[in-house]
């Protein structure tokens, strides 16, 4: 049960000395419950549990005991994380057939769709969206925020002054920002040049999702273009209908299409079309990394979310979730070319040291106001890397960091603390602590 904790802080075993309670749970289905108020967490647990996120929970923090170094809990916290990293909170039989039906030949149509069309039928189609209690809009830190409860317990439990860990990111960045773009049509592919220029202007250098089967043919001039002005190409779906996790057995076939264009592109990541997704099938793919989960799916055809701001690993695949909301929902679904959404989402991300990821698509980038907003991007995030310390990296390159952090460890030794590991050297020692009972982190 202390798994994902360790691999979270990647501090010392000794500790991360939970142990769950010994009594049987009083209800073995999972639901909703709080750990600490307003940390809101899923699972089996020895105290109740809700159907309804968004109704008075059950604050099982009241049930921890603390015997002598050891925090016993009411629940694993191991099984939390997972049941929102792979959203198994989410109950998708409640899906109609109607819905479904609406849905298929809507993909079926949609390149006969204008935009102006298309906004208006997912406006329809997302109503209400702002009255869903959870994940929370616009950022959910209900997996992380958990992890900082654990910490609390862990330093009053010890009696240590500090908990050393290994920082989230290299060379001690407070947080961490990754730019993708999603490329849908002919036109967005002939964009990718221009759009590469302007993200060469505020020095940030971004990953372009190619679609390898469909819409339009992807040249290996193509590839050169972008790979040798030091761009990333990754794998975006196969077809881009929808339908990708509609059939299991039909993405299993699909799922070796995808592996040879990956090998075709030498690219280590993939994102499925419109953020449809399904986790428990990723062993299929052939790659290292994955881009198709979102914090807050509200405004998502498929809703749910990961709940978390900081890459985790599904099996051998890393996932880096989507942490920001989308350029065309802003643009078209939201209806607003102001920076305020991103502007506060980003915030709240660095609050938490996690990663603030975007996806940009060149196809909506085609009016000035759109351009406007993104270049406005570009320079707020030039700012936070310049006066706020934040790494700007390639997904290839977290993808790169994660692999390595997950493998290093805390060495004790006379004088304090050594981080061995491929990669250490980028790597800083940092400590958790409690000042007024508010957990902070400082540097070694």
């Amino acid at each position: 049960m202390n798994e994902a904790f360790l691999d979270y802080y990647r501090c010392p075993e000794t500790f991360a000395n939970f142990r769950l309670t010994l009594e049987s749970p009083t209800e073995t289905r999972a639901g909703y419950f709080d750990f600490g108020r307003g940390n809101t967490c899923f699972g089996v647990s020895g105290g109740p549990v809700c159907d309804d996120p968004g109704t008075e929970l059950s604050d099982l923090a009241q049930q921890v005991r603390i015997d002598g170094s050891t925090c016993i809990l009411p629940f694993n916290p191991t099984d939390v994380a997972r049941n929102f990293r792979y959203e198994r909170y989410v109950n998708r039989s409640q899906t109609s057939i109607w819905k479904s039906l609406i849905r298929k030949l809507y993909y079926v149509f949609r390149p006969l769709f204008p935009v102006s069309v298309r906004r208006h039928m997912q406006k329809a189609w997302l109503k209400g969206w702002d009255k869903n209690p959870f994940p929370r809009w616009p950022v959910d830190r209900s997996v992380d925020q958990m992890f900082e409860m654990m910490m609390r317990l862990t330093l009053k439990a010890s009696g240590k002054e500090r908990v050393p860990f290994i920082w989230y990111w290299p060379h001690g960045k407070s947080s961490c920002a990754t730019m993708t773009h999603d490329v849908e049509t002919d036109a967005g592919l002939r964009f990718s040049g221009e759009l590469m220029d302007i993200n060469d202007s505020f020095q940030i250098k971004s990953s372009f999702q190619l679609i390898p089967d469909a819409r339009y043919t992807v040249s290996d001039a193509d590839l050169l273009s972008i790979k040798g002005r030091g761009y990333e190409v990754n794998v975006h779906d196969l077809k881009h209908d929808g339908h990708l996790f509609d059939d299991y057995e039909k993405f299993q076939e699909s799922a070796q299409r995808i592996n040879q264009f990956a090998s075709r592109f030498e690219s280590r990541g993939f994102r499925a079309a419109i953020l449809y997704r399904n986790q428990e099938w990723y062993s299929a793919l052939n790659v290292s990394y994955d881009m198709s989960v979102p914090n807050v799916g509200h405004l998502d055809p498929q809703r749910g979310g990961c709940c978390t701001v900081m890459p985790y690993f599904i099996g051998n695949v890393l996932e880096i979730p989507v942490t920001a909301t989308q350029d065309y929902t802003l643009f078209n679904v939201l209806g607003t070319y102001s920076l305020d959404l991103w502007r506060q989402q980003i915030s709240q991300i660095m609050q938490q040291h996690g990663l603030i990821s975007f996806i940009v698509h060149p196809d909506y980038l085609d009016t000035p106001e759109a351009k406007r907003a993104y270049k406005a991007l570009l320079g707020h995030l030039s700012e936070l890397r310049n006066e706020a310390g934040v790494w700007i990296a390639l997904p290839g390159e977290i993808d790169t960091w994660w692999r390595q952090r997950s493998q290093m460890k805390l060495v004790s030794q006379e004088n304090g603390w050594r981080i061995e590991g491929p990669g250490a050297e980028r790597a800083t020692l940092a400590y958790a602590t409690l000042k007024e009972d508010k957990l902070t982190y400082e540097f070694a």
